[in-house]
Formats: C-alpha cells, structure tokens, sequence
C-alpha cells in the first residue's frame, strides 16, 4: 500500500505579505490587483475569506464584500523563491514529488530517503520543517493515494494534518458535501445536486452506468473515488504543453471595445494562472467563435518568454484587431500560451487537465 502526503500551503502569497510586513498580520489582505482596477483577487488571508473573498474573484468584488481590505500587489519573485525553499524540503525525504504549483505537492514516501515508516510523523516533521524555514504554516493530507490525500489537506485548513487510513476512507468520503470533492467543481456539483447526490454517501449509491450516461468517462473517476479507490502514479516529469483561458458570452458581441476588454480580462487570468503555475511561454494563441460556431485560431510568437499580463495582451490585442471580422457576431473569445518552460527549477510543473 502507497504512503502519499499532499501539502498545501495555507493562503501562500497572503501569508508571504504578512511575514514581510508583520504589521498586516489579523486583518484582511488581499494579494492581486487595486480594486479600481480591472484586476482579480490571486489569494487573500483567513480574515478576508470570512467575508467570502476567494481567489479569482475580480478586486473590485472583493472590496465590495470586505471594503477594510488592505489589497496588496504581488511579489511573484518572492513567492518563487520560497516555493523553491519548500520544494527542497520536500526533496530530503523523496524524489517522487508531483508539484502541482508553488504552493503544494504531492509526495510518494512510500520507500523515502530517512527510512521513516510513519507516514504520520514524516508529514509533521516537513510541516515543521516549512515553518522553521519560512514561517509559513502547511496542511498536509496523508492516506493510500492521491485523491485522499487531497481531501485530507483541505479537511482542517490552516496549518491541519489529517490522516485517513483504508478502514476510514468511507465515513470521510460519505460525509463530505459534493463540492468539497476534488475534481468536481461548481457547475458539475450543481448538477449532481438536482439528481440528489448530495454528498459522497448519495453519490455513493450511483450506478456506474448512471454517472457514465449523465457524466460521461468522467463518471468512472466519480465512481471509483467515492469506494475510496485511486491508482493514479506521481507524475515527475511532465512537461506541460499548453495553458489556456476562455469565456462563452451570455449573448453574441459585435463590439470591438467589449471584446477588447474582455481580452484584457483573460490576459489577467491566463497571466495569473501562469504565476501560480511558475511557468511562462512564448507563442501566444487567440481564438474566435462567431455566432455560426465557425471557430479560428491565429497565433504569433512574443519577442521573450513571459507571463506579464500586459505583454499577453498587446499581443492579443493586435491578434483580434488584425483577424476581427465586424460584420460577425463573437459567441466565444479564447486566449492561449504555448512553448512553455519552468521559471523556478528544472522540474517541471503539472497542470490539471
């Protein structure tokens, strides 16, 4: 049976201002754009999230729900920089490390560098390690596999350890409300409430057959993972090929202005997404579909590997200048970043499917 730990960093980029200016320390920071901007919240501090502040919510949204906000900008050679502290920890102990951006990672310690047999206690020490280091707190998810882990990470947030051995995955697994699966998110979650799957119990007493017909493939990760059961490997190695943003509109747009706005919207979430990720790229890919679901995408290569918001968009910009057709309505306005590469260490980062 695999020993798998799962860290998670606790509100990593917030926690970061704080140790740096003590004096935010119990109020409510928030890590992204000025909320007079068109910017979007990247994490914010416990305090904030009371009031419902999450991360990529807009900055404006944000100071709406907590307007005693103090919004900070980001420091992202910093946060590179501590992530890479953390990753070497997670190193002492194993080379089996799944990194899932700069602010938590999977580990396989089933067979480890210490000899350690307690998954338990090898978990403890690397989150006192992290503090030691850093002074910024983790939770961490110990269990048989990946998906476990996972959910035993977010299970006591901040600075938890849960531990779910085999005999306690079910009553965990039942309990837990749908959308606290990972892997379900909310407009899957919202569907499995109108068909009553509340909760991993109701999900529990679904057919595969069911979730195959309402869910698709799909349907055989809901199944297998609710039993408790998940024989995905640690990926090392894997080099992302491709990060991507897009948005369908409510109604088609013939309006340049409105586009290009919007445009500057998925520039900041495909530049935040990158951040987080520690990684950048330099072709960049505009996609169009117009009202007749006629789908084009035109791309052109940057003149350096970046993940810059404003370079994603100039490019962008003169991308759908140049291909915009006026006489046609827009159903859909995607932007994408390609030849990619790893901007903490020479591992590379997995992005989620």
């Amino acid at each position: 049976m695999k020993k798998i730990i799962h860290i998670d960093m606790d509100a990593f980029f917030a926690a970061i201002e704080i140790r740096e200016n003590p004096r935010l320390k119990g109020k409510c920071v928030i890590v992204g754009g000025p909320p007079n901007s068109r910017g979007v919240v990247s994490t914010c501090s416990y305090e904030a999230r009371k009031f419902g502040v999450h991360s990529g919510m807009s900055s404006y949204q944000a100071w709406n729900l907590c307007p005693d906000a103090i919004f900070v900008d980001h420091h992202f050679n910093l946060y590179i920089q501590v992530s890479n502290q953390i990753r070497e920890i997670f190193y002492k102990w194993t080379d089996t490390v799944e990194p899932m951006s700069l602010d938590e990672a999977y580990l396989d310690v089933t067979v480890n560098k210490m000899g350690e047999e307690d998954t338990v206690k090898i978990a403890q020490l690397i989150k006192e390690e992290v503090f030691l280091k850093t002074q910024l707190t983790c939770s961490a998810g110990v269990s048989y596999n990946k998906f476990l882990a996972k959910i035993g990470s977010d299970l006591n947030k901040p600075n938890g350890l849960t531990f779910i051995p085999p005999e306690k995955a079910k009553e965990v697994l039942f309990a837990l409300p749908i959308e606290k699966f990972h892997g379900i998110g909310k407009v899957t979650a919202a569907r499995m409430k109108k068909m009553g799957i509340n909760n991993g119990a109701d999900l529990y007493k679904r057919e595969l057959k069911d979730l195959l017909m309402h869910f698709g493939k799909i349907g055989i990760f809901y199944y297998y993972v609710v039993r408790g059961i998940d024989n995905r490997e640690l990926i090392t190695n894997f080099e992302p090929k491709t990060l991507s943003c897009e948005t369908t509109f409510d109604k088609d747009v013939d309006n340049l202005e409105e586009l290009l706005t919007v445009l500057h919207h998925l520039s900041e979430r495909l530049s935040e997404r990158l951040h987080r990720k520690g990684i950048r790229g330099n072709s960049l890919t505009l996609k169009l579909k117009y009202d007749n679901f006629q789908l084009i995408t035109r791309s052109c290569r940057m003149q350096n590997n970046t993940y810059i918001c404003e370079d994603l968009y100039k490019y962008g910009e003169q991308l759908l200048i140049a291909n915009w057709d006026c006489s046609r309505k827009v159903r859909l306005l995607g932007l994408g970043i390609s030849n990619l590469d790893n901007v903490t260490t020479n591992e590379q980062l997995l992005l989620p499917l």
